[in-house]
């Protein structure tokens, strides 16, 4: 039992000097990228149902080496934003674009949050506004494009049933018959 006490006090004072070395990867701050956003919030103020809901958030590399957008991530399905692959070079800019889904009406705020290679990261931008209603000629346009996705979709979905599983009514007749002889 002595010696389980032991090793286990042994275990909790090495491991953390040997695992909480730092193996050379000290970066330092002053040689670090940076990124420097123009604003980070965009503000779409009222706009029309299905109209224009694109932005752009233009940013730059203030620090002193290459900046790399590892990720951008939007807080929800209904904005997309798209960016720089290739490394962004000291004092260059870059422009990340987001598109927001004019088709959801009422007010509406979404983040995107930027990861990187800069000291300051993450960063994270925010759009807002609000989408009005669609105009009655667009709600019928609407209804109309819902009906017909729906016909297609029933077509679609009795083509399926009909070949495989379903018998015509005149099918039906010759069998009974048949059962009957």
């Amino acid at each position: 039992m002595k010696r389980i006490a032991i090793v286990l006090i042994v275990l909790l004072f090495v491991l953390p000097q040997i695992f909480g070395q730092d193996k050379g990867k000290t970066v330092d701050k002053k040689k670090q990228a940076e990124i420097t956003f123009e604003k980070t919030i965009h503000d779409f103020g009222t706009i029309p149902y299905r109209g224009d809901g694109k932005c752009e958030f233009v940013f730059k590399n203030t620090g002193k080496s290459p900046l790399v957008l590892t990720n951008v991530k939007s807080s929800c399905g209904c904005t997309v934003p798209t960016w720089p692959r290739e490394p962004i070079a000291k004092k260059k800019e870059g422009t990340i674009k987001v598109k927001y889904d004019t088709k959801r009406q009422g007010r509406f705020t979404k983040t995107i949050t930027v990861y990187c290679n800069a000291s300051n990261s993450p960063v994270r931008l925010t759009v807002r506004g609000e989408v009005t209603k669609p105009t009655a000629e667009e709600m019928d346009q609407l209804r109309k494009e819902r009906e017909e996705r729906a016909a297609k979709n029933r077509a679609k979905y009795n083509r399926k049933n009909t070949a495989k599983h379903r018998k015509s009514p005149i099918e039906k007749e010759k069998s009974l018959l048949e059962k009957e002889k």
